[in-house]
């Protein structure tokens, strides 16, 4: 067989494999934001974060159940709307879903530990990885996750994503929402949250299966106070 026809196939085989892989990430792109834009109008059941989450659990205890319940974003208490956002994302309602000064304050800092010290995710970041996407951590997952974000923020309100937020987001093992978490940490629904509690359950979003019902720690305390100084200054939608 001559040599230009071989090498005529193979670049055939490898132009039909590429035109495939491009079709199958287009596929999964469409399906992607196709569950996005159902999130205008459903609220979800569960989520990737929270399966994952249940599924370790089970592992110990075959019976373990999650603690979540759905509440609109007005019976939600402002009080931890405001804490939130001035816990994890300040400029929530400026940006694009990215806050690009935080990046790079985030990549300075890690440069000079020499590790990772330091996030810049916003909510709308973290969102997206709480309802698609696995804990796994490498380039690839990171990419998906800013296209979810992109997603978010051109299909949704912000209104609408900090609701979903605060209704999935963790609060401690097997706690997921604010309703649950207001219920499990104070016993009280999620709208009669004050300024206090509302910071602390803000001040253990990073960690929150290291602290107990209410539980305050000297570092919690000063982290709590941190939070509550900004909440004043905390706009949200």
């Amino acid at each position: 067989m001559p040599r230009r026809s071989v090498t005529g196939r193979i670049g055939r085989w490898l132009g039909w494999i590429l035109a495939a892989a491009f079709a199958g990430v287009l596929l999964l792109q469409s399906w992607y934001f196709a569950q996005v834009l159902w999130l205008r109008w459903v609220n979800p059941v569960s989520t990737a974060f929270m399966e994952a989450r249940l599924e370790t659990l089970r592992e110990k205890n075959p019976q373990a159940r999650l603690k979540q319940q759905w509440v609109p974003y007005e019976r939600i208490s402002g009080s931890l709307k405001r804490a939130v956002v001035a816990a994890e994302d300040a400029k929530f309602l400026d940006h694009e879903g990215f806050d690009w000064e935080a990046i790079q304050k985030a990549m300075e800092r890690n440069e000079r530990r020499g590790k990772v010290v330091a996030g810049a995710s916003t909510i709308s970041q973290q969102l997206a990885k709480n309802l698609f996407l696995s804990g796994q951590r490498s380039w690839m997952r990171k990419g998906q996750e800013a296209v979810i974000t992109w997603m978010l923020e051109t299909a949704l309100s912000k209104r609408r994503i900090l609701e979903l937020y605060l209704n999935v987001a963790e609060w401690g093992e097997g706690v997921f929402g604010a309703e649950a978490a207001a219920r499990h940490h104070f016993a009280l629904p999620a709208g009669n949250l004050d300024a206090g509690q509302a910071a602390w359950l803000a001040s253990i979003l990073p960690s929150p299966r290291r602290y107990e019902r209410g539980r305050m720690t000297p570092y919690l305390a000063s982290r709590s106070a941190t939070i509550q100084a900004r909440m004043g200054a905390a706009q949200i939608p």
